[in-house]
C-alpha cells in the first residue's frame, strides 16, 4: 500500500494542476504569438550547418526540464533550422498550410482525446468525419451514399483505394501476374508505394504515353487496354492524377470516365494537389469527369491549407472498403452498432484514430467556404502572372500552368544548362527568403514553383522574380559552372 502510495504521488505529476497548466500554457501561446508576428519576415528557408544537433545536447532523462527552457530548444534547433512550411515563402515541393483554426481544433482533439475509430466509441466524433466525408462527396460529384475516410495524407488515401480496386477486382495469386495497372509517368511516387505495399508489384504497370502538358492521352489508353484484352491479359485498373506533383498536369479525367466504364476498369483519381481547386470555377471545368471515378485521393492539408496530416480518401461503393478493411476482434463486440453511421476502422487499416476531423471542421465552421476557394483562385492567378514574367527574364517555361504550378529554367550563355540550374536553386535556397524546388523532365533540370501557401500573395511572387533574377546575374558574372 505504501508503494501504491508512493507511485500515486509520482505519477500525479501527469496532472498539472490549474495554476500550473495557466502559465505553462500562457508561455506556448505567446511563443506562437511571437512566431506568427514574425511570419512575414522569418525566411522560408533556413541554411544551417548544425542543422538542429543541439536537441542531442539536451537527452531524455527521468528529471523534468521548465517550459522556458523546452521553448528555446524548440526555437534553436527546430523552428530556426530547414524548411519553414508556414512560410508564405514555401514555393517548392506542394506546400502545406498551417490556418489557426485548425490549430485550435488539434488542441481541443487533443484535449478530450476522443477516440474517432469507432461510432460505440465517439458517436459525436464518428458523425462529424462521416459529415465531412460527405461534404466532399458533395463538392467532387460522388453520390450521397459514398464511403470515405480522413487519413493522414495521401499516401494513406492512395493505398486505402487501391486495395480496395484489388479486392473489388479479385485480384490475386491465381491472375496476378497478367493484370495490368495503367497509370502515368507523372504518377506521384506514394502510387507506386500502394502499389507495392498491396501486393500488387508482380502486376504488369502499363505507363501510358503522354503529350506535351504531361497528361494521360487518352486514346492511347484506349489502345492499350484493347491490346491488353486481345493478348489474354487482365486489366483492372487504371490511376489518373487531378494535378501532378511535377507540373500540375490534369490528365482527361471524363474520356478517362468514360474507357474505364466502357472496360469495366476501377478508376482512381489521385487528387491529393488538385481536388480542392473544385471549389473555383475554372477548376470545375478542368476537372470536370472526377465524378466518373470509383475513388479519390484528396488532402485538405494541400488544397484547403491545414496543418500536415490530413488527408482524405473517398470510394463510391462502400460494401469495397469494408470487404477490404472490416474486422471484428472478439474484444470489441460491444462496439457492435445499429446504427447507419460507418465507423472509420471498419473503412480503412487503423483502428486507433485521432480526432482529425476537428482540425478541418472547425475552420469550415468558423470561415464558411467562400475564403478557400477564394484563395485558391488566387493562387490559380499567381501562377499565371509568374508564367508570364518569369519569361520577360529570359527563363524558358515547360508549359502553361493548369493550376498553381509553373515549370520553367534559365539557358545560361555559357555552360552547362542543368548544372547552372541546379546551381540555381541552390543560391535561393541559401538565399532563404523564399524556397524553391526543382525536379527532372525528359532528363532536364527543371525549376518548380508550387503555389498553394494561403499566406503566398501577389508581393511572394514580385520578391521571387526579383530574387531569381538576382542570382541569374550573379551566376552569369561567374566563371561557367562545370557539368554535373
Amino acid at each position: 500500500m505504501q508503494r501504491l502510495k508512493d507511485l500515486e504521488k509520482i505519477s500525479r505529476q501527469l496532472e498539472p494542476a490549474t495554476g500550473q497548466r495557466k502559465a505553462t500554457r500562457k508561455k506556448v501561446i505567446l511563443y506562437g504569438e511571437d512566431f506568427l508576428k514574425q511570419i512575414e519576415t522569418l525566411k522560408a528557408y533556413n541554411y544551417t550547418t548544425d542543422k538542429g544537433i543541439g536537441l542531442l545536447d539536451s537527452p531524455l532523462t527521468g528529471e523534468p526540464i521548465d517550459i522556458d527552457e523546452a521553448l528555446d530548444l524548440l526555437k534553436q534547433n527546430v523552428d530556426s533550422r530547414g524548411l519553414n512550411p508556414a512560410s508564405g515563402g514555401h514555393l517548392g515541393y506542394i506546400p502545406g498550410g498551417g490556418i489557426y483554426y485548425s490549430a485550435l481544433g488539434d488542441y481541443l482533439a487533443a484535449i478530450s482525446n476522443r477516440f474517432a475509430g469507432l461510432f460505440f466509441a465517439s458517436p459525436g466524433a464518428v458523425r462529424m468525419e462521416n459529415m465531412l466525408i460527405g461534404w466532399l462527396s458533395e463538392i467532387l460529384g460522388y453520390p450521397g451514399n459514398a464511403a470515405g475516410n480522413l487519413t493522414s495524407g495521401g499516401s494513406i488515401a492512395n493505398l486505402i483505394a487501391i486495395v480496395a480496386a484489388r479486392d473489388a477486382k479479385r485480384i490475386n495469386s491465381k491472375n496476378l501476374d497478367r493484370s495490368v495497372i495503367y497509370l502515368s509517368q507523372q504518377a506521384h511516387h506514394s502510387v507506386h508505394k500502394a502499389i507495392r505495399i498491396s501486393g500488387l508489384n508482380e502486376c504488369i504497370p502499363r505507363y501510358v504515353e503522354l503529350d506535351a502538358g504531361y497528361r494521360i492521352q487518352a486514346d492511347e489508353l484506349e489502345n492499350a487496354i484493347q491490346k491488353d484484352k486481345a493478348n489474354g491479359l487482365n486489366p483492372f485498373l487504371i490511376i489518373a492524377s487531378a494535378g501532378t506533383t511535377d507540373v500540375g498536369a490534369i490528365d482527361p479525367l471524363d474520356k478517362i470516365g468514360d474507357i474505364a466504364a466502357k472496360h469495366d476498369l476501377w478508376l482512381h483519381v489521385d487528387a491529393a494537389y488538385g481536388g480542392f481547386f473544385i471549389l473555383t470555377e475554372e477548376g470545375k471545368k478542368k476537372l470536370a469527369g472526377i465524378e466518373k471515378s470509383d475513388s479519390i485521393c484528396i488532402d485538405p492539408h494541400k488544397g484547403l491549407f491545414l496543418p500536415y496530416g490530413l488527408g482524405a480518401v473517398l470510394v463510391k461503393d462502400i460494401s469495397q472498403m469494408k470487404k477490404s478493411h472490416y474486422y471484428l476482434a472478439n474484444y470489441m463486440q460491444d462496439a457492435l452498432s445499429s446504427t447507419d453511421e460507418p465507423s472509420p476502422a471498419d473503412l480503412s487499416p487503423e483502428l486507433t484514430k485521432h480526432f482529425r476531423g476537428l482540425r478541418l471542421w472547425l475552420p469550415l465552421k468558423l470561415l464558411g467556404t467562400k475564403p478557400f476557394a477564394a484563395c485558391l483562385e488566387e493562387k490559380v492567378l499567381l501562377a499565371k502572372y509568374f508564367y508570364k514574367e518569369i519569361q520577360k527574364l529570359g527563363f524558358e517555361v515547360e508549359c502553361e500552368p493548369e493550376l498553381s504550378i509553373v515549370t520553367y529554367r534559365y539557358i545560361p550563355k555559357t555552360g552547362d544548362p542543368d548544372a547552372f540550374n541546379k546551381r540555381l536553386t541552390e543560391e535561393v535556397q541559401k538565399d532563404g527568403r523564399v524556397f524553391i524546388s526543382s525536379t527532372m523532365l525528359n532528363g532536364k533540370f527543371i525549376l518548380r514553383l508550387a503555389i498553394l501557401s494561403f499566406r503566398t500573395h501577389l508581393k511572394t511572387i514580385k520578391l521571387t522574380l526579383k530574387i531569381l533574377k538576382e542570382k541569374v546575374e550573379m551566376l552569369e558574372g561567374e566563371l561557367p559552372i562545370s557539368d554535373i
